[in-house]
């Protein structure tokens, strides 16, 4: 059985068609760039929380060190203690620079990058 549509009904499929493999490919790509996102976020953050564990142990071990020399354990601690919050004046006054900037660029070049296929 052979249908004759008329130029516009043919001309509409084909509008409805194309709108609904737009959207598709929308999906997708969206779908693939947060999944390319959050993949690497994951990663980011496992290798942060490795880094962290390591200074924390690294940290314990100088406060140590530092409180063997001086007599007393204590005297390591609130050293390595005040270093870490002079650390964390310093990141706090430079933080967009050193931290918010780049992050956002990252994020940003992540989610504009383009597939080769």
């Amino acid at each position: 059985m052979i249908e004759n549509n008329t130029p516009i009904e043919t001309l509409l499929e084909r509008a409805e068609n194309y709108t609904n493999s737009t959207i598709e490919l929308f999906k997708l790509n969206s779908i693939d760039r947060a999944a390319d996102v959050v993949s690497s976020l994951i990663s980011r953050l496992t290798i942060l929380i490795i880094i962290v564990i390591s200074s924390l142990i690294i940290s314990i071990g100088f406060a140590l060190l530092i409180g063997n020399l001086l007599g007393n354990y204590f005297y390591g601690f609130f050293i390595v203690g005040g270093f870490y919050l002079f650390l964390a004046l310093i990141l706090n006054f430079y933080r967009h620079q050193w931290i918010k900037i780049p992050v956002s660029n990252s994020l940003i070049k992540q989610m504009l990058k383009q597939k080769n296929v």
